[in-house]
């Protein structure tokens, strides 16, 4: 196991570990440290937090250093030149008629790279705008196209829930998420109802997936034949979170609902002897 500090470097972003050293950091202390993107400053989300080795990549890098005052005022002072650099990047795109829209700008905090995304269509050549670009501000200039979630994210907003969005609040990593949890659920298949703002499928179907699963795995199936109380019969429905199967009687052709204790699974989607009399007359 290995002692490491974990470190947002953005509102509900991924959490990233370091090591701390010997520096005495608390949480919500800010921090500078080294990434691939050159100097960045972060916020301690995470302390004394014990991790597998095999789930980082060693070595870890370094806390340099808690955040001085100094350095709080260079990170506002970016955030400032990036609004000024995303109106720049508004004019240049017109200009060079690209179809793509800016989502955000973001400085390094040692101001040695310059971080454009955006979404688009497709691909675009945007090899032209980059030297405009590196030529107004004097520094490396990186332009990332993000996806729709990535752009919900980034932009924020408000879920059919009338919550703000999670993964604008509190996710910090994008889960896979699938029609087949939709439907495990019972809820509806119409797209406009399971769909975030973003277009994709809501990341809350994930949330009570692992529940809904195990409590599946202990229901029959869809066309399964059990005994209930009353007779035998095929399953024609669930109610996964109150563990009732809805059972149609073969011997007075109609439904009852058996609570999963009082039935006895006997076939998988075969026929019982009394429905294969009734089916050759």
């Amino acid at each position: 196991m290995i002692k490491a500090v974990g470190i947002r470097f953005k509102k509900a972003g991924k959490i990233y570990y370091f090591d701390p050293g010997r520096l005495q950091i608390s949480k919500n202390h800010h921090v500078i440290v080294e990434t691939t993107r050159g100097l960045e400053i972060g916020m301690v989300v995470l302390i004394d937090k014990s991790i597998e080795a095999a789930d980082v990549v060693l070595p870890l890098r370094k806390v340099i250093r808690v955040a001085t005052d100094r350095d709080l005022e260079i990170a506002a002072e970016n955030i400032e030149l990036a609004k000024q650099a995303f109106v720049v990047f508004l004019d240049k795109i017109k200009k060079h008629e690209l179809e793509m829209n800016l989502i955000d700008v973001e400085y390094a905090f040692d101001r040695s790279k310059l971080l454009f995304s955006f979404t688009a269509d497709g691909r675009i050549d945007f090899r032209e705008l980059v030297r405009d670009l590196a030529n107004i501000f004097h520094t490396r200039i990186e332009l990332r196209q993000i996806g729709v979630r990535d752009e919900a994210k980034v932009l924020g907003g408000i879920g059919s829930c009338g919550r703000v969005l999670c993964c604008s609040s509190f996710l910090g990593d994008f889960v896979p998420v699938s029609i087949k949890m939709a439907k495990d659920q019972s809820l509806s298949l119409n797209p406009t109802k399971i769909s975030g703002i973003c277009g994709r499928l809501m990341c809350c179907l994930k949330y009570e997936n692992d529940d809904y699963e195990a409590i599946k795995d202990s229901l029959p199936d869809i066309g399964d034949v059990v005994v209930t109380l009353e007779g035998e019969g095929k399953v024609v429905g669930l109610n996964i979170l109150e563990k009732v199967v809805q059972v149609y009687l073969f011997k007075d052709a109609r439904v009852v609902q058996s609570p999963l204790e009082e039935l006895v699974q006997v076939k998988s989607k075969e026929k019982s002897n009394l429905e294969q009399l009734m089916s050759d007359l």
